[in-house]
């Protein structure tokens, strides 16, 4: 079925008492992922962002982030903070600390801190927050098969469809041998089936 088709069943289904994430599900074929070559972690910024934004952690002087307050964290605090947060943006100084007190509890999820060059303005460091905010991971280690929040049942019909083909089209540029490794693609809502659908880009 269409992709708007598929919209206007999650929506019909059983209304909930929230709003409902609109979830995109892609299975993957003829991937190897037991050759480290095939692993792909990758953020891809959607158009039209998630209704809900991603929370990011900004670990910075700005926000009184510092190398010592990094290293004084304990376990409880460090797990709580790679837990909470989906994306993290660090000051480049900062990076190394980060790397030695954090990588172990972020690495494992694909969520290292892209660093801040240190001759970023203000309002540049906002826009790559915005760009986060908006962003989804896509993460393929063990499981051919990848489901990420593209929109909330509030947005408009169009611009999930846009967030659903701009990100297919980043995985598509990703996968090595292209389309021919995509097997099914579904659309879900938090608390529906997930219904087939056909995807022309």
């Amino acid at each position: 079925m269409e992709i708007r088709e598929a919209l206007k069943r999650i929506r019909e289904h059983k209304p909930r008492k929230f709003t409902q994430t609109i979830e995109l599900i892609v299975t993957l074929r003829n991937i190897d992922l037991r050759k480290p070559e095939n692993r792909i972690v990758k953020e891809v910024v959607l158009p039209y962002g998630r209704g809900k934004k991603a929370k990011v952690c900004l670990l910075s002087r700005r926000s009184g982030y510092t190398k010592e307050r990094l290293e004084n964290m304990n376990k409880k605090e460090l797990k709580r903070l790679a837990k909470e947060y989906e994306f993290f943006l660090a000051d480049a100084e900062l990076m190394p600390v980060v790397g030695k007190v954090l990588g172990k509890y972020l690495a494992s999820k694909g969520k290292m801190p892209t660093p801040i060059p240190p001759t970023l303005s203000e309002e540049e460091i906002k826009d790559m927050i915005a760009k986060k905010e908006k962003s989804v991971r896509v993460k393929i280690r063990t499981q051919p098969q990848v489901q990420v929040p593209v929109g909330t049942e509030e947005m408009k019909d169009e611009e999930i469809e846009a967030n659903v083909k701009s990100f297919l089209r980043e995985l598509l540029a990703t996968l090595p041998k292209g389309r021919s490794q995509i097997g099914s693609i579904y659309l879900k809502g938090t608390m529906t089936p997930a219904f087939k659908v056909e995807v022309r880009l």
